[in-house]
């Protein structure tokens, strides 16, 4: 059964997969578990999802139409506002290359298909309970961070977009959003960030909001 740690409030899942016998099954167990399931069908649909409902853990098929689950990774884990999602794929190939990639990708777990239900439980509550070791360490030292100095390599510029965007991010506005704003592409504003921390050599979309914040780029 599931760690009932937090306030005896079950745990939010959400499922992926694009086959509908798959998810009823899956979901029907993980519920009978004590977890609240929600379900979507294809990568695309979970990022739209993601704007509006934060789940605890994401359980996803790889091979999917629209977004796979590659691409959904990628992009959750370009997002800090839900990149600490942990993230475990399902695939029926269980090559260790196929393995290695979808690790590479982002998933914090792989299993392959067929697998034993039991194996999949196990799987969420480790991941569940590893988020809250890193929130516990998190907030045990929140202090300290929110402290530390953000270091970059000398006469670092922005161009006027990538200032305007690096503002939204600062805000805690998703890719998507800042993409309405400047009514520009999704793609554009991904592609921006990434060259920002190209620049800055900063690791994710947090250090970035924190350097330009303590620079002064954010008003």
């Amino acid at each position: 059964m599931q760690d009932k740690n937090r306030d005896q409030k079950p745990r939010q899942l959400l499922l992926v997969d694009d086959d509908p016998n798959l998810i009823l099954l899956i979901q029907d167990y993980l519920e009978f578990q004590g977890y609240e399931v929600k379900s979507a069908d294809n990568g695309q649909e979970v990022l739209d999802i993601l704007e509006k409902y934060i789940p605890d853990l994401i359980i996803c098929d790889i091979m999917m139409p629209d977004i796979d689950g590659y691409e959904m990774v990628e992009r959750i884990r370009e997002d800090s506002r839900i990149s600490w999602i942990p993230v475990i794929f399902l695939s029926a190939k269980g090559q260790t290359t196929d393995r290695v990639k979808g690790l590479t990708k982002g998933a914090d777990v792989y299993l392959v298909k067929p697998f034993e239900p039991e194996e999949l439980v196990a799987q969420v509550e480790s991941s569940l309970k590893q988020v809250n070791r890193f929130q516990e360490r998190y907030e045990s030292n929140v202090d300290l961070e929110e402290g530390a100095k953000i270091h970059v390599p000398n006469n670092v510029t922005l161009t006027r977009t990538e200032t305007k965007v690096v503002q939204f991010v600062s805000e805690g506005l998703a890719n998507r959003e800042i993409a309405e704003k400047l009514n520009v592409s999704q793609r554009t504003v991904e592609s921006h960030v990434s060259n920002m921390l190209n620049k800055t050599r900063l690791h994710n979309r947090t250090e970035l909001a924190r350097w330009a914040i303590q620079n002064h780029l954010v008003h």
